[in-house]
């Protein structure tokens, strides 16, 4: 599976779990050991939990894909789920507010989930000011 793919099917997981302010950082042409960083916040650290949970059971049923490791999920505040090419963040609202991972990677487009143009306008406007907008090439 393609890390774009592999980024969706995560996305949408974490979607079906009614995650808020889901975004979609590419990193392919900044860093050498991710391809993409989804982030997403739960209201509550229980949501947060239910997240990961809907990712990891989503992932392992049908794809049969689990990730290397995973940070956090005892707190709930802040849960990293590292899927090598794809590093899903979970985050409480405070915890996203002090952590600011948009802005940390303000250089990385912002690519919206299954490219719709529906939610390309939605996940622009939750991109940080001044971050670059707009989908990125795939790779060759």
């Amino acid at each position: 599976m393609r890390s774009s793919e592999l980024v969706d099917e995560i996305a949408r997981h974490a979607a079906d779990k009614k995650a808020a302010g889901l975004i979609l950082l590419d990193l392919r042409e900044i860093v050498g050991y991710t391809d993409y960083f989804m982030i997403c916040s739960g209201s509550t650290g229980r949501q947060t939990k239910a997240i990961h949970d809907g990712i990891l059971e989503g992932m392992k049923r049908d794809h049969d894909l689990l990730p290397r490791r995973v940070e956090g999920a005892n707190g709930a505040e802040w849960i990293l789920m590292d899927y090598l090419d794809v590093v899903a963040h979970i985050f409480t609202p405070q915890a996203r507010d002090y952590y600011r991972l948009e802005e940390l990677w303000g250089e990385a487009p912002v690519r919206a989930a299954g490219d719709s143009a529906a939610r390309q306008g939605a996940v622009a406007a939750c991109a940080p000011q001044g971050a670059e907008r707009g989908v990125a090439g795939e790779r060759a």
